[in-house]
């Protein structure tokens, strides 16, 4: 989301400026009123890194943060500051404990930031690389109900989960991807050393070669001539493809194809629909508006095809439609999931009944990669049969011509 500076007054008149990150003009000025601050004028920040935070980045270009120190991080904040310690030096303390150089660099920069006198979720949403929007805008909500504890501590839940399914989809994913790449790896030992190896076997018997033994000949010579070119090529299109991949109509095309791709597809769908679930349900129970909450789970869900979707939504509910009409209107959620979101809407429980939607995808992700090693399997040993008996037959049929007329 954007970020916002805004001039406004203090009840009792005197001038109050910062920044806040919110979906619109409106969003801002609805969090000022709850902060009794009039707004004056409102408008777009401009996007400057102080020197803290270049120094950061050009310390941290090659750092990464793992996902399970931001749970760690999130468990030990939730403790620290429900145990009343104040929150500078909870982030002081925690910098100095860390191993990773950026999150002691991004924890050292948000303390820093706190004793000029910022608030503390615009101070997180200064390290996009540590705290994401999701994060940012939780902490805020924790700020305007004075419970930063539990902020943090849903944080950590949500975070919890989203490895657990992270993992799942890794453990279901990691055999099939093993096996594909050893097979291109037996291609090209076989077609760059080995065919050579036994073609002037092949000259020195004369005669009508089987086809499968041309085939494998006629590649060999292929990938020994042009190799550079075959991999300049390949080089090429990999970076051709991911240019086009992070650009945002390329990234939307992308991110919708994954739906459709066989046996995985409709699991990487569900996954993102209990991300979004999972998350919308966080943002509502913490109390955050829900035109705000759809602005900010439409980020958090990592997919613009959905995230397009969850932004149709937000539309048509600032129109005046319920939430429910909204999200059948997207076509995204099955049948037995929209009467869900129904009767959670008719009961004013609409975050109780997220969650139990996103329990049921999780279940339904979970059962279905319980079932994806067993679909992929029976592929793989036809993928692997089909090659071994090409490379048999191509190999062995000149041998055995040559054994018989030896024998003759």
């Amino acid at each position: 989301m954007p970020v916002y500076s805004y001039v406004g007054r203090h009840v009792d008149g005197s001038e109050a400026t910062g920044s806040i990150e919110a979906a619109g003009p409106s969003a801002v000025a609805s969090q000022l009123e709850q902060q009794s601050i009039i707004p004056v004028r409102i408008k777009i920040a401009e996007k400057k890194l102080n020197p803290e935070i270049e120094g950061q980045t050009k310390l941290s270009f090659f750092e990464q943060v793992s996902l399970d120190e931001v749970i760690m991080l999130s468990r030990q904040l939730s403790s620290l500051t429900r145990a009343g310690v104040p929150i500078i030096a909870a982030l002081r303390g925690l910098a100095e404990t860390v191993n990773n150089k950026l999150v002691t660099s991004s924890l050292s920069g948000v303390a820093d930031n706190l004793e000029k006198g910022q608030e503390l979720s615009v101070a997180l949403s200064q390290y996009p690389k540590l705290f994401s929007n999701l994060y940012v805008s939780m902490v805020r909500i924790g700020e305007n109900t004075g419970r930063i504890d539990q902020a943090f501590s849903q944080m950590s839940s949500y975070l919890n989960l989203e490895r657990q399914t992270i993992r799942n989809l890794k453990q279901a994913t990691r055999y099939p991807m093993f096996v594909m790449a050893a097979i291109v790896v037996l291609i090209t030992v076989v077609n760059l050393f080995v065919i050579p190896n036994f073609k002037d076997v092949f000259d020195s018997i004369g005669g009508q070669l089987p086809w499968q033994t041309i085939l494998l000949i006629n590649i060999s010579d292929f990938a020994l001539n042009y190799w550079p070119y075959i991999f300049a090529l390949l080089l090429l299109s990999l970076l051709a493809f991911s240019h086009w991949k992070n650009s945002p109509s390329g990234k939307y095309s992308w991110d919708k194809f994954k739906f459709s791709i066989p046996l995985v597809g409709s699991i990487f769908y569900r996954a993102v629909l209990a991300r979004f679930a999972r998350t919308f349900s966080v943002v509502l129970a913490a109390g955050m508006p829900i035109e705000q909450g759809l602005a900010v789970v439409a980020r958090a869900v990592d997919n613009d095809y959905v995230g397009a979707k969850i932004d149709q939504m937000r539309v048509a509910i600032e129109r005046g439609e319920g939430f429910s009409s909204a999200a059948r209107r997207t076509s995204m959620f099955s049948p037995l999931v929209m009467q869900m979101l129904a009767v959670g809407e008719e009961t004013g429980r609409v975050d109780e009944m997220l969650a139990e939607v996103a329990d049921f995808y999780e279940e339904e992700v979970e059962y279905k990669l319980q079932g994806l090693s067993s679909a992929i399997e029976p592929i793989l040993i036809v993928i692997v049969a089909s090659m071994v008996l090409v490379l048999a037959l191509g190999v062995f049929l000149p041998l055995w011509d040559l054994s018989a007329a030896v024998n003759r």
